[in-house]
């Protein structure tokens, strides 16, 4: 009874304890992609990736938080979304300064589907405006494969399947990087 000397009730304090942890990630990752040359968008796209997975490994119980199963009757406030996008503003800088460097093109040869693309510029209206939408998609595949790998890893995926898990994540990585065209 005394948290609530603190927060008025449970979601108050749900809602405190998730925003720190999407900051500490945020932060994390800012840090680790903020070290790397502009200009390298292929180092810039694996430091963000791995300073998820080690901010997860070393915090799994925040990690599962806010990227776990949802906690029953809790619905976040609008008040968390600026600390739980930071991680995506860093994949979306990365992918505006590769379509500013013309490093990133998207293919003609491969058509997105309107509704697609419609649905994914509202995402890339937030976080790489000047993103087309085949560029974006492929960013946000990128980005939940990420995740994808992470979960996978710190809730027992790979459990008795996967031993090297950490060349493993650095190979699936490198596959989205070529996914997404950064190391042309």
């Amino acid at each position: 009874s005394a948290i609530y000397r603190y927060f008025p009730s449970r979601d108050d304090l749900l809602t405190a304890l998730i925003i720190d942890a999407y900051d500490k990630l945020g932060r994390r990752v800012e840090d680790d992609e903020g070290r790397v040359d502009r200009a390298d968008l292929t180092g810039r796209f694996m430091a963000a990736a791995h300073a998820v997975r080690d901010w997860a490994l070393a915090h799994p119980h925040e990690y599962a938080l806010i990227y776990g199963s949802p906690v029953p009757g809790y619905r976040a406030p609008q008040d968390t979304v600026a600390s739980a996008i930071r991680t995506s503003l860093v994949l979306g800088r990365i992918l505006n300064d590769g379509v500013r460097s013309g490093a990133l093109r998207a293919d003609p040869a491969i058509e997105v589907p309107a509704t697609v693309a419609r649905e994914v510029r509202n995402v890339a209206d937030v976080i790489s405006p000047d993103v087309p939408p085949a560029i974006a998609s492929r960013g946000m595949g990128a980005w939940v494969h990420l995740f994808g790998m992470v979960s996978f890893e710190l809730f027992g995926q790979f459990n008795n399947t996967i031993d090297d898990r950490a060349s493993f994540f650095d190979y699936q990585m490198r596959t989205q990087v070529a996914l997404i065209g950064l190391d042309s």
